[in-house]
């Protein structure tokens, strides 16, 4: 599949669901930690509103730490940006050529999805991420992935109960596809997602 389509029909599908949540619902908590579902929108459209000079000059103002810069711009925008102009970003940039500073263009993907993930699940809406989409992110989840997203799957094997897809070893726990990737992408779930007797280590508190 053509990732670029896949991330424009993301972007696309996501602005949509933005776009007819409820009040209530932007400000609810997301499966990032300390994020509301304004500032995960903020902090999904970024790339769109920073050239790579202002991106650079909010590092130096976080000291180098990427963590404190995505943060402080996600607060910042989520309180700049109405919820229909953060919405309308999405859709209005589905093409945009913006990627993460490493991984790629699958990267770019996986970005969207996930983000779109930490707000779905949170709030109990059951959207199904297309299978296609899942795949591509599948297939370039590796050790790297986990550390940088500081997930701790050490002795686990995660086993798909929807996609014949597994990956580590160990203790198996299973859950659909996407949730198995939430947990690969540092996440943790709301509980009834995850089946294994390791489960409650990966539920969110």
């Amino acid at each position: 599949m053509d990732i670029r389509a896949a991330i424009a029909a993301e972007r696309r599908e996501l602005a949509a669901l933005l776009d007819g949540l409820s009040a209530g619902q932007w400000d609810a908590p997301t499966l990032c930690a300390g994020w509301r579902v304004r500032e995960v929108a903020a902090h999904m459209t970024m790339g769109f509103r920073y050239s790579l000079p202002t991106m650079a000059w909010e590092l130096v103002k976080a000291r180098g730490s990427l963590n404190r810069m995505t943060d402080r711009c996600a607060r910042k925008d989520a309180a700049t940006y109405s919820t229909r102009e953060l919405a309308a970003s999405l859709g209005d940039n589905a093409g945009h050529p913006w990627k993460p500073p490493v991984g790629g263009i699958a990267a770019a993907l996986g970005h969207d999805v996930i983000h779109g993930l930490d707000i779905t699940v949170a709030l109990g809406l059951g959207r199904q991420v297309p299978e296609d989409r899942l795949r591509i992110l599948m297939e370039s989840v590796n050790s790297r992935t986990l550390k940088f997203f500081g997930a701790d799957l050490g002795g686990i094997e995660l086993r798909a109960s929807d996609l014949d897809w597994s990956l580590g070893t160990g203790t198996p726990l299973s859950g659909t596809a996407q949730d198995l990737l939430l947990l690969a992408y540092g996440r943790k779930l709301p509980p009834g997602h995850l089946h294994g007797e390791m489960r409650e280590r990966f539920v969110a508190a």
